[in-house]
């Protein structure tokens, strides 16, 4: 079950951790913390890659009832997962949690998610026309 996605989301990882290296200096002169900023970065290349495997299956599953398991429980995964990694970060860092930092995840949990949707419109629209 190997796609163009894993690949998509490989150097999507990639040319995110290596811009976070290329200003590493900057960001941190500036108060992001570097070090949450690539392991949110593993982590929702992870999680997306576990959740497009969810999707991907409720599109190929025959049942609607199923579709919509899958779709959902793979949407909701996604946000609950980083809301806990949000908050967890928030919580052992609660005096010098820096917004900037948060604001730089939920960007990359953007780019990720629509990378993933893109990829799920193209794998809907090739079944369509297969069928």
């Amino acid at each position: 079950m190997w796609d163009r996605f894993y690949l998509r989301v490989i150097g999507l990882f990639i040319l995110l951790n290596g811009a976070l290296f290329l200003f590493k200096d900057w960001l941190l002169d500036n108060g992001f913390h570097h070090n949450v900023l690539l392991f949110g970065n593993l982590a929702l290349a992870s999680l997306s890659a576990f959740t497009y495997n969810m999707s991907r299956k409720g599109v190929q599953a025959e049942s609607n009832s199923v579709f919509m398991l899958r779709v959902y429980g793979a949407m909701i995964s996604r946000m609950f997962f980083c809301l806990a990694g949000i908050t967890i970060y928030a919580v052992v860092n609660r005096g010098n949690t820096s917004r900037y930092t948060i604001f730089t995840l939920m960007f990359f949990y953007a780019v990720y998610a629509i990378c993933e949707n893109v990829s799920i419109q193209k794998f809907t629209r090739q079944q369509k026309t297969e069928q």
